[in-house]
């Protein structure tokens, strides 16, 4: 099953986050065969740090439960609220297989909260700048709650437009960037 995981940080948690970046690499280190993605967001300025995203395939809902509440920062408090969805990877493949390679132009995580009928069920047309899509869901995977997407694009209109216009109850635009230890 695979799961969608975005640790909000809480304002003013950057030293903490800072204190425990060892602590935070060797905890994913441990789903290092299990990451279908991840990397932090960032907040308007471009610099600094909003969040964390993970997208990783585990047995059920309880391990990932584990995973997004087991992790460092979260138990230190660095964070202010955590999302964890059922999510199905409708590109098939992890962020390092991106054709387009971990660098070269701007990435965002595109998150549209769910309202009403389901959208989005297939991959848009153009994918050769989606790094990763596909529907958020219900722990159960019956129930559609919205979509996620990592995506290149020239700018945060254009990374929206990957989702359907006025369909979701509210959509979320981030800087993102590659993950991983550096």
């Amino acid at each position: 099953m695979e799961f969608f995981c975005y640790h909000r940080d809480r304002p003013g948690s950057l030293p903490l986050r800072e204190a425990l970046g060892e602590a935070h690499w060797s905890y994913m280190d441990r789903y290092e065969a299990e990451l279908i993605a991840r990397g932090p967001t960032f907040a308007a300025d471009g610099e600094t740090p909003s969040g964390s995203v993970h997208i990783v395939e585990l047995p059920d809902p309880a391990a990932a439960r584990a995973f997004a509440f087991d992790e460092p920062n979260y138990q230190a408090g660095a964070y202010r609220d955590v999302l964890l969805r059922r999510w199905r990877n409708l590109l098939g493949r992890t962020m390092w297989d991106f054709p387009g390679g971990r660098t070269g132009g701007d990435r965002y995580l595109v998150l549209g909260l769910g309202a009403g009928e389901a959208v989005d069920l297939a991959v848009p047309a153009e994918t050769d700048d989606l790094i990763a899509y596909g529907p958020l869901l219900s722990d159960d995977a019956t129930a559609w709650l919205g979509t996620a997407a990592l995506v290149r694009a020239t700018g945060p209109e254009r990374a929206r437009a990957v989702l359907s216009a006025d369909r979701y109850a509210c959509v979320e635009v981030h800087e993102w960037e590659f993950g991983g230890r550096r």
